[in-house]
This record gives structure tokens, sequence and C-alpha cells, in this order.
């Protein structure tokens, strides 16, 4: 190596993580814009949900709005992750997998909470088409955030950026729910929809909140391999070598 060459951490790798430097860091940056987007995406939800919500009367629709606030913590992790000195930090990359993994856990009670209140309660909210719009917005903005997270996150290896990508993801489902549920408390009066989506939704989220703490995934095992091609006695194709959890 070059005297001041700086060595690529040694991440968890897929197939597609036996790449170079300077692939590594292109990712590295698109990462970081792409959770620069969605903080900003997820602030503006934040905001409307939360106002709408509360002039609706909707229990549902504020919770997505403070939702998105813990959402936002998230993709503060990516941007601290892959700024300055952390860039190529394995004890950063670490450290970001795990903070991801913490968001994941405070959303699920929290989610879980607010259904089981909402169903006990009885709670019947004004419509609210200003959250109707909202909820579109989400479903068609966090799809593609989270599925371009997730597989610049499989590329370079990080499990933190494939984390905030699942955490999008969670977003796009939460949407779906409150669109469901406010469209049927809208138009049909069936305000029941979004509590009991609800309440899937908060088990989903800490499924992904466990298998992001512990790093399943492929290559999920004590030992990280460097970056490199799968070989012919890998059983899982991840390149560990039979020693992986597989995807």
């Amino acid at each position: 190596m070059e005297a001041g060459a700086v060595e690529l951490p040694q991440l968890k790798t897929t197939p597609e993580a036996d790449i170079g430097r300077a692939e590594w860091l292109k990712l590295a940056g698109r990462a970081k814009r792409l959770s620069w987007i969605s903080l900003f995406i997820i602030t503006l939800e934040g905001v409307v949900g939360i106002t709408a919500g509360i002039a609706a009367g909707s229990t549902a629709l504020i919770a997505f709005g403070l939702d998105s606030v813990i959402e936002g913590v998230a993709s503060l992790v990516i941007v601290w992750r892959f700024t300055g000195a952390r860039l190529l930090s394995k004890t950063s990359e670490d450290r970001a997998q795990k903070l991801v993994a913490i968001q994941f856990f405070l959303l699920a009670p929290y989610v879980a909470y607010e259904g089981l209140t909402a169903l006990i309660n009885s709670e019947h909210p004004d419509a609210s088409w200003i959250g109707i719009g909202l909820a579109v917005v989400s479903l068609i903005t966090m799809p593609y955030l989270g599925r371009a997270k997730e597989k610049i996150g499989e590329q370079m290896g990080s499990l933190a950026t494939k984390g905030e990508g699942q955490q999008n993801m969670l977003c796009a489902y939460m949407a779906a729910a409150l669109l469901v549920g406010l469209l049927g408390n809208a138009l049909f009066g069936v305000w029941w929809l979004d509590p009991v989506a609800a309440l899937f939704i908060a088990a989903v989220a800490l499924k992904e909140g466990v298998e992001t703490w512990r790093g399943e995934g492929c290559c999920a095992p004590s030992e990280q391999p460097a970056m490199r091609a799968p070989s012919s006695t890998d059983s899982c194709g991840c390149g560990c070598e039979g020693n992986c959890t597989c995807c």
C-alpha cells in the first residue's frame, strides 16, 4: 500500500460489495445525499402531520407526524456516519448500525401504544384531506428513497445505510395504513382500520430493529471478511464461505 493511503474498513459484505475504494467513497457520498433529502421530506411530514392531526383530532395523523421526528434521527445518524474522519471508520459503521436499530425500538412501542389507545377509546377523528394528501406524498417518495438506500447499503456493505432504508420503507407502510384509515374514516366511517394497521407496523418495526441490531443479513458472523467475490465453497453466495446468516 502506498504511503498515506487510507485502507477501506472491513465491513460486513455481500457479493455486490466487491468494490474498490473510489466506488465505495462514491456510494458513501450518495448515501449521505439521500439522507439529507430524506431529512427534508420527513421534516415536512412531521410539521404537516402534527398540525393537520391536531386540527382534525386525529391521533393516527399526529402519531405519523411525531414518528417522522424519530425517523429524522436515523437520517441524521447516516449523515453523521459519512462525515469527516468517520467516513472510513469501522467503529463509526458499527455505532451507526446500533443507533439506527435504536430508532426502530423507539418507534415500535410508540406506534403500538397509539394504535391500542385509538382502539380502546374508539376515537373517531374528523376527515382530513390534508392528511390524505400527506400520506399519498409519503407513499410516492419513501419507497424510492428506501429502495435506493437498501441497494447502496448492500453494495458498500453498510448495515447502517441499509437499516435507514428499511426505516424509510416502514414509513411508506405507515403512510399506506394512514391513507387507508383516513380514507376509510372520511368515506365510510370505518375508524378502526388505521389503529389495526398500526399494530401490524409496530410488529414489523420491532423485527427490523432486532435484525439491524444483530447485523443480520448477508455476512452477519463474528468474523467480518474483507471485500471479495464469493468463493465456490460459499454456501449462501455472500463471500463468507458458509459462516454467515444468509439474506
